[in-house]
């Protein structure tokens, strides 16, 4: 990557996901403005991986706009479940599964089950026009509960503990500080400047 764009499209329909990257970079210094109200066709995400399915719709949502574009793909990787729902967190009761459909598998899987540790992990895909794909990572560790706890958030937000509270009982600002979805955004925005840093230094270094 040779510069820093100045403009970037968040490549997602989802708006709970929308609202919650915008949410998170307005409390870093960023180098974008994010452009909004584009259109683009559905990307299929068949990867196995989340990097692959992030690469996916951050490759297809630069094509179609002809803007660099950030897409992450979230999965809630369960230790009781070998690491399910993972990739398939967002379809875990069926391919149009609603998040409250997806919670309730999820307690329905963990009935009975001692050791609740989980971990939520995001992965990032920025895409240049032009460019090869950069991908970035962000993990938050936590617990599974035994009932949904708090009204906040979205998803499996409900049921995922940090320490002894769940996102959902935490504040929008309070999740944005620690979340899987933060870190990795704070890490595409350091490796982008840290990218930035090197190219303006005049004998590389």
């Amino acid at each position: 990557m040779t510069a820093v764009p100045p403009q970037v499209v968040v490549a997602s329909k989802n708006p709970d996901k929308l609202r919650e990257v915008e949410a998170v970079l307005a409390r870093m210094e960023h180098p974008w403005q994010i452009v909004r109200g584009l259109e683009w066709p559905d990307v299929d995400e068949t990867e196995p991986t989340l990097e692959g399915n992030a690469v996916l719709k951050a490759v297809a949502v630069s094509e179609a706009t002809g803007l660099p574009a950030l897409a992450d793909d979230t999965g809630l990787e369960v230790d009781a479940l070998d690491g399910a729902p993972g990739v398939h967190s967002a379809r875990f009761a069926g391919p149009e599964a609603a998040y409250e459909a997806n919670v309730d598998r999820l307690l329905a899987d963990m009935m009975g089950v001692e050791d609740r540790t989980a971990r939520f992990r995001t992965a990032i895909a920025f895409v240049v026009p032009g460019s090869e794909p950069l991908i970035v990572n962000g993990v938050v560790e936590g617990t599974i509960t035994t009932e949904r706890r708090g009204d906040r958030g979205f998803g499996y937000d409900p049921v995922f503990a940090v320490g002894d509270r769940t996102y959902g009982e935490m504040t929008d600002g309070e999740k944005n500080e620690i979340s899987h979805r933060a870190e990795a955004l704070r890490a595409l925005v350091a490796a982008l400047e840290g990218s930035r840093g090197s190219t303006d230094s005049p004998d590389g270094a």
